[in-house]
């Protein structure tokens, strides 16, 4: 298995050990950019973010560590977030 398969489906920001999707939490799919294939958890975050982005710290990003990585929502589709690009 390599990398990239390895990261889909698990949740960003989870712990190694238990990235799984856990039920009764909401959750978007990150598609392109370094976290492609990650599921975010939206379920606490304040509408805002789920409604226009969010900047998410990455070290595997353009940037390496300090950087963020931003997703949108694909307007057709909310399940997905689509990458923007990089920030320092």
């Amino acid at each position: 298995m390599d990398e990239l398969e390895f990261m889909r489906g698990r949740v960003y920001g989870a712990d190694h050990e238990d990235a799984a999707p856990r039920p009764g939490r909401a959750y978007v799919e990150l598609v392109g950019g370094p976290l492609d294939g990650l599921l975010l958890d939206v379920t606490d975050r304040p509408d805002d973010e789920v409604r226009d982005g969010v900047a998410l710290p990455t070290e595997i990003g353009r940037h390496g560590p300090g950087g963020r990585a931003l997703y949108a929502p694909r307007e057709a589709d909310g399940r997905r977030f689509d990458w923007h690009g990089d920030l320092p």
